[in-house]
């Protein structure tokens, strides 16, 4: 069972090391791009824990078959918890009110023939690079060659000066690259807009083609630009006048010529060619009637006004010419491709491409590469955007990419991650070594691929209300998930901007995509557009909770993750167990984000998630059932040195929700005996704040926690934590509930 064999500080390093860079140890996830996807290492590990009785360490890297057990996720989002459930035989049952979840759970889980997809894929594009790959080639600066490849091509955005209508560029600043990937700092010059290269970022001197002074800070600030023929401050943006503007003023290329010669980067100013191109692309565009291209308007939303605020009123409107051509080109190939589910692999492949082909990209002047739109969870317009390359760029010398954001790109994440479904492996570490670690006889997939495997696998998956369902009683051997948080970020307002293009592709084959849009009046987020709150989000989780109580086998686990840095955020999860009838058995801390994500870099936000296991019957350790304050501080130390010994170092907000974590599990089991589920949900929720009230909160537990807690975590050991005055034996004691 989870609370006797799950090993925190093992399945803590595990975790933290694949959210560094989740795809190296799941390249599952890049079949598509979804939000906040949980550890794969944490679902395997519960799993491996409830159904195993060996110790967690020994059998993770063991292949491992439990066939018959049947596991559910009402809440499945990116699909973790079923993708690691179906990779070790269990029959899954998968639901989600969005289309796009469901859509991308179906295609990360469904067997694919490999082959027949890449030779279909680069079949494409192939096409593509026939019909407009000279449109994304220009000339290099350096040796004159006509085939180098553009990259990146950066647009500024433009306004017309109110009082004297000349164009204003809203450039923020004038630095293009920095010297952190690039053997020097690259300005753009302010008055003749050329390029120039220098040493210092502080003091870059003059521009080499006009002699005028460089500048590292740009005129557009806080909303406001100076026209620099006038005089007059100009505010943007200004919704009257539509979509925002953009002028192309560089580019970074690669020119395969004289690239071994060429340290660093290549870049350019646009040249007459370039602009011809770009001509080229919008007569083209003008020439055609679009088949795939959505005219679909941008609805009101927590996320989405600040499109409108832009100007934008239609979803086309945040692409160029360039690429909607090549767009609607990609999609008019993959409509014709006879093989059902080859066909929904390349729409899926071009609903996850227009992250990086639209005007809201940016570019990292550090990294140096494209930032997708969906880099922090939002839809940042900024003032300088990215266009990337739509075919991607091939090395052939050593067969890798080169940039980011093409079909090239695309396809090879999706290889990958369709690969591992047949060949899925581990990631372990000796010391500092890292070893790949095959696990032969598990595969994640509705069919085997090879003759060597059993049999068809039970996959059921649901676009629709999980509280909806109709479940057999006492038919799951599991409930695994990682529900919605209070507050989440508004996903189905993001996910519809690749929504509108794949409906057009797949409405046909997927009743799921008859709406025009994923929002749901249902979804369980806040969202004050929809006029979503507190009591919608409680009442949806406890509909959800106790449909899942029902359908599991007694004293089968409801386990789930959650984080959140307000203590009320937890008060529904609290209702939801309680009116499940289900009692909080665990409360077990793991890494969930990576604090470095672009989302919550610099936020204070936790990224360690509390899992919190749910049973109808069962026992607890009696050490974990105290009644005091500084009792809980001992236990969120205790977890801190577990999480220490797997090399994971928690910050403040983290320590908060570990403690979180233990408060609301213990209001749980001091509540349940007493619970009125058919109360008032004003009631519910005022139980569960007045609890917490009488027992104490963070404030009390914080300072025994910063008073005691003297050693460094990451030398502690394990029984360094203070030993709680227990009669002998009481350690191992348990309660039954």
């Amino acid at each position: 069972m989870i609370e006797k064999n799950f090993d925190i500080s093992f399945i803590a390093n595990l975790a933290l090391r694949e959210k560094q860079i989740q795809q190296n140890y799941r390249p599952i996830i890049a079949v598509h791009k979804w939000f906040a996807r949980r550890p794969g290492t944490l679902f395997r590990g519960l799993l491996l824990s409830e159904f195993q009785n060996k110790p967690l360490s020994e059998v993770f890297y063991q292949s491992n078959r439990f066939q018959g057990i049947r596991i559910a996720d009402p809440f499945m989002g990116g699909g973790t918890p079923l993708l690691e459930a179906n990779r070790l035989g269990c029959d899954v049952i998968g639901f989600d009110i969005n289309p796009m979840s469901y859509w991308i759970v179906k295609q990360e889980i469904e067997h694919l023939d490999l082959d027949e997809y890449v030779q279909s894929a680069c079949s494409m594009r192939e096409q593509i690079e026939k019909e407009m790959g000279h449109l994304h080639r220009t000339r290099c600066a350096l040796c004159g060659a006509e085939d180098a490849h553009v990259k990146y091509f950066l647009w500024v955005k433009v306004v017309q000066c109110e009082k004297c209508k000349e164009s204003i560029d809203l450039f923020p600043g004038y630095l293009l690259a920095a010297d952190s990937r690039h053997p020097k700092n690259v300005f753009i010059c302010r008055d003749c807009g050329q390029l120039t290269e220098a040493a210092d970022r502080r003091k870059p001197g003059n521009c080499q083609h006009c002699s005028a002074a460089l500048f590292s800070e740009g005129p557009a600030k806080r909303n406001r630009c100076e026209c620099s023929n006038c005089g007059a401050v100009n505010t943007f943006p200004n919704r009257a006048l539509g979509a925002p503007r953009h002028r192309l003023f560089a580019m970074e290329y690669f020119c395969p010529s004289c690239k071994e010669g060429h340290a660093g980067r290549f870049f350019k100013t646009p040249d007459l060619q370039d602009y011809d191109r770009l001509r080229e692309a919008k007569n083209r565009w003008k020439s055609i009637r679009p088949k795939f291209v959505p005219d679909d308007e941008i609805p009101s939303g927590d996320e989405t006004n600040r499109l409108h605020r832009w100007g934008y009123a239609r979803y086309r409107e945040m692409f160029n010419v360039r690429q909607l051509l090549g767009l609607e080109l990609s999609a008019r190939i993959i409509a014709s491709t006879k093989n059902e589910r080859i066909r929904n692999a390349l729409a899926t492949n071009l609903s996850d491409l227009l992250r990086y082909q639209n005007m809201l990209c940016r570019y990292d002047a550090m990294a140096l590469k494209s930032l997708d739109i969906f880099s922090v969870h939002g839809f940042p317009v900024g003032l300088i955007q990215c266009e990337s390359n739509l075919l991607g760029i091939m090395e052939p010398k050593r067969n890798m990419c080169i940039g980011s954001g093409g079909w090239a790109n695309i396809i090879d994440k999706y290889r990958k991650a369709k690969s591992y479904c047949d060949h899925p492996f581990e990631v372990r570490y000796h010391d500092r070594k890292k070893e790949i670690v095959p696990i032969p006889g598990e595969w994640i997939g509705d069919h085997p691929d090879g003759k060597h495997r059993d049999g068809k696998r039970r996959v059921e998956l649901y676009c629709g209300d999980a509280a909806k369902a109709a479940f057999q009683p006492q038919s799951l051997n599991a409930v695994f998930t990682d529900p919605p948080y209070f507050g989440n970020v508004q996903y189905a307002e993001l996910m519809d901007f690749c929504y509108v293009w794949l409906r057009r592709i797949v409405q046909g084959e997927s009743g799921a995509f008859v709406n025009l849009s994923t929002r749901n009046p249902q979804e369980l987020t806040v969202n004050e557009d929809m006029g979503r709150g507190l009591y919608h989000f409680t009442e949806g989780l406890s509909s959800v909770f106790q449909q899942m109580a029902n359908a599991l086998k007694p004293g089968a686990p409801l386990a789930f993750t959650y984080h959140h840095n307000d203590i009320t955020a937890y008060y529904p999860v609290a209702v939801a167990i309680l009116d499940a009838g289900l009692t909080c058995s665990a409360s077990l801390p793991c890494p969930a984000e990576m604090g470095a994500s672009i989302h919550i870099n610099g936020t204070g936000s936790s990224i360690i998630d509390t899992v919190f296991v749910c049973r109808s019957t069962g026992s607890v350790p009696k050490k974990w059932m105290v009644n005091s304050i500084q009792d809980v501080a001992e236990l969120v130390k205790e977890d801190l040195v577990k999480l220490a010994s797997g090399n994971v170092k928690p910050t403040a907000g983290d320590i908060r929700c570990i403690a979180y974590g233990h408060l609301i599990r213990l209001a749980i089991w001091n509540l349940r005996k007493i619970w009125d589920k058919d109360a008032d949900i004003k009631v519910r929720l005022s139980n569960v704040s007045s609890w917490l009230l009488k027992f104490g909160g963070w404030s009390e537990i914080e300072k025994y926690v910063a008073v005691e807690l003297e050693y460094p975590l990451n030398d502690a050991p394990l029984f360094a934590v203070r030993e709680r005055n227990e009669s002998y034996g009481a350690a191992y004691a348990e309660i039954s509930f």
